[in-house]
C-alpha cells in the first residue's frame, strides 16, 4: 500500500518521523484523513490525538493544537507541543489536570480561566492518548 511522509513537529524538535497509510487528525473545521496523493492544504488543529496508522496498527501522538500542512507526498504537524503516546508520564498528566481542575474550581477573581481550561484540556488529551497506547 501507498505510503506518505508524516512528521510532527515541535519548537522543541521532531517528535515523530516516518512513512504511514494514513493521517487522522481533528482540525478545527472537524475531522481529516489524509492519505498519499492529498491536495495541498493548511489547517488549524484542536487539542486531541494524531492517529497515524501503518500496516494495521495505529501509533497515536498527543497534539496541542498546532497547524497542519498537506502536501501530496508529506504532512507536517507544526504543534506548541506533541508527545508519542508511549512517551507520555501518566502521572505528570494526570497531576496537571488535577491542578487545573482546582484552578477551575476555585473562585479567585485572579485565575485566568481560559488558560486553566486549556490547560484541562491538554492534561486530558495526554491521559486518553496514554491510554490509547
Amino acid at each position: 500500500m501507498k505510503t506518505i511522509r508524516v512528521s510532527v513537529v515541535t519548537p522543541d524538535g521532531p517528535v515523530y518521523e516516518g512513512d504511514v497509510e494514513m493521517v487522522s487528525v481533528k482540525a478545527k473545521s472537524g475531522e481529516l484523513g489524509i492519505l498519499p496523493g492529498h491536495i495541498p492544504l493548511v489547517a488549524p488543529l484542536e487539542i486531541s490525538a494524531a492517529r497515524l496508522k501503518k500496516d494495521g496498527k495505529t501509533s497515536y501522538v498527543a497534539v496541542s493544537g498546532g497547524f497542519l500542512e498537506v502536501r501530496p507526498d508529506k504532512v507536517t504537524i507544526l504543534a506548541q507541543a506533541a508527545e508519542r503516546a508511549e512517551d507520555i508520564d501518566v502521572l505528570r498528566a494526570k497531576a496537571a489536570k488535577e491542578r487545573a481542575e482546582r484552578r477551575l474550581q476555585s473562585q479567585q477573581d485572579d485565575i485566568d480561566f481560559k488558560r486553566a481550561e486549556l490547560a484541562l484540556k491538554r492534561a486530558m488529551n495526554r491521559l486518553n492518548v496514554a491510554g490509547m497506547k
